[in-house]
């Protein structure tokens, strides 16, 4: 039976944290407005109101409180409301994707295969720091994606191994290959995926000195 890796960049302990954070947020703002639109329109349209606020945003903060990730033999997994399984070697798409929130940017190995899509985050950066897989995460996803046998999966098991090689010399964030494929999505977009073209280009260029 294969191991289980723990895929969570983040300690599940801040993530609670923040998803409690989110859930008193939900709340103040959804008493806000409902105690507003209960004063013009009476106790029943405020208190609709309230639930039309306060749903949404509590059931997202209970999904961020539950969300695992997880690599079982060459399968990702991620548990929140319930399980979404992608198998590596068999996805139908790889990309890398960046999404940029209140100056911390996020990259994301993007999987979607089985009509299921699952969105891995390597790294976050702020500034010229940040936080990022740990070593046997980033060992093991460049080994299963090599074993794919194909150009996509050998450019991300490259970009990886890059990766590991950066951080075993001590190189500081902003000099590390995540960090710089980061760095190339243009500001304003909350989301984006990086061309493949320029992916493999940049991965090209890490072999020479």
């Amino acid at each position: 039976m294969s191991e289980r890796i723990a895929l969570d960049l983040l300690d599940p302990k801040a993530v609670r944290k923040r998803a409690r954070t989110v859930a008193i947020g939900a709340l103040i703002v959804a008493a806000a407005f409902g105690g507003l639109l209960g004063l013009l329109a009476g106790r029943t349209a405020g208190l609709v109101t309230a639930a039309i606020f306060a749903v949404p945003l509590l059931m997202l903060a209970w999904s961020e409180a539950r969300r695992r990730v997880w690599l079982e033999g060459h399968v990702l997994s991620v548990r929140a409301f319930g399980t979404r399984s992608v198998d590596l070697h068999t996805a139908d798409q790889l990309d890398l994707l960046v999404t940029d929130v209140r100056g911390a940017r996020t990259v994301g190995l993007f999987v979607r295969g089985g009509g299921k899509a699952i969105n891995l985050a390597l790294a976050i950066y702020a500034g010229t720091g940040g936080r990022e897989q740990g070593i046997l995460p980033l060992r093991t996803l460049a080994d299963v994606l090599a074993g794919r046998g194909d150009a996509p999966g050998l450019v991300f098991s490259e970009l990886l191994v890059a990766q590991l090689r950066a951080e075993a010399r001590g190189l500081p964030a902003a000099d590390r290959p995540l960090y710089k494929l980061g760095s190339l999505a243009p500001t304003g977009r909350l989301a984006q995926k990086l061309n493949p073209d320029a992916i493999s280009r940049f991965v090209a260029t890490l072999d020479q000195p």
